[in-house]
């Protein structure tokens, strides 16, 4: 991986880091502003006071994320991950939550040099299912 495709890995795991710790701030400081988020197949969020929201909400259940190998490329200021992704969590019944997917997200180089996700789709296969 080149020390730019490394960098963007980072800020997909940064997120992935800051979900599991339960820091919203973190989570969202990897979005730019107005980011399509996927929560649901098929239909974004891109309202960051709703994603918050969500964001919260998810970090009740205590996921733990794996991923099975990252793609990453990059082209000028814009990069694409590529990565099947696997979760378990705690629903607020104590019922045991799993869920798994090929997470597909589009990220923008910064002004500031940082990257930051603009499409985040962890449903990336579902068109294979249906």
């Amino acid at each position: 991986m080149t020390e730019e495709e490394k960098t963007v890995l980072a800020t997909v795991e940064n997120m992935t880091s800051s979900l599991e710790k339960g820091d919203v701030d973190g989570i969202m400081s990897t979005y730019r502003d107005g980011a399509a988020i996927m929560f649901e197949p098929g239909q974004a969020v891109t309202d960051s006071a709703i994603a918050r929201q969500i964001f919260s909400q998810m970090i009740a259940a205590k996921p733990e994320v794996t991923y099975n190998g990252h793609e990453v490329y990059v082209s000028g200021d814009t990069a694409v991950h590529i990565a099947p992704w696997s979760m378990v969590g705690t629903a607020p019944d104590g019922a045991k939550i799993e869920q798994g997917g090929l997470s597909v997200a589009v990220l923008r180089l910064q002004a500031d040099g940082n990257w930051k996700m603009v499409i985040d789709n962890p449903y990336g296969a579902r068109l294979l299912t249906e």
